[in-house]
């Protein structure tokens, strides 16, 4: 499998924004902690989160397509593409989510986003933010407007979990992360 380096300077390589990495570092700390409370292997989800828009940086207009040729670079398997390309399900992708891992990537992708938005709105950033401060962000339609609130909710669906229960995971994984994710 590959490493954390070779698949962060991947990452880096195709996605020279800043932001760009801090989001997929939300995603893999948060897929990291997924992985731990439901007893899965860590390492390669936290890959899977780390590296879910390789292709977004250079080739938006190509996202979750041009992904596949992107990992060919370094190895990985064919479920890791897949479940790289299942978290554009329904937007850009064909790939429908199926895995319980790829369910957790579709679910979280746009939910670290808006936790990250509420966290840039607090003095205190990540530190001692709350389920409840997230949902009464999530109710003001016009905070975070780009984060798909309906994505969310359909993935926590099919994952069978509770909304606030996704949300506190994501909270504990980015708090953890926090200087990681430049909060």
């Amino acid at each position: 499998m590959v490493s954390r380096e070779e698949a962060e300077t991947l990452l880096r390589k195709y996605n020279p924004n800043e932001a760009l990495v801090y989001h997929a570092f939300c995603v893999e700390e948060t897929m990291r902690r997924f992985a731990k409370e439901y007893g899965h292997d860590e390492d390669y989800w936290a890959l899977v989160g780390l590296l879910h828009d390789i292709d977004w940086g250079m080739f938006p207009e190509q996202h979750c397509k041009k992904a596949p040729e992107l990992l060919k670079e370094i190895d990985v398997d064919d479920a890791f593409v897949h479940a790289v390309c299942s978290h554009g399900w329904g937007i850009c992708s064909d790939v429908k989510p199926e895995h319980y891992m790829e369910k957790v990537l579709y679910t979280i992708d746009e939910l670290t986003g808006l936790v990250y938005a509420t966290a840039l709105m607090r003095p205190e950033k990540m530190n001692g933010m709350s389920v409840k401060s997230v949902k009464k962000k999530w109710s003001s339609k016009g905070f975070a407007a780009g984060v798909n609130r309906d994505l969310i909710t359909q993935g926590a669906e099919s994952l069978g979990l509770e909304l606030p229960t996704i949300i506190s995971l994501t909270i504990e994984a980015m708090e953890a992360a926090h200087e990681k994710i430049g909060l």
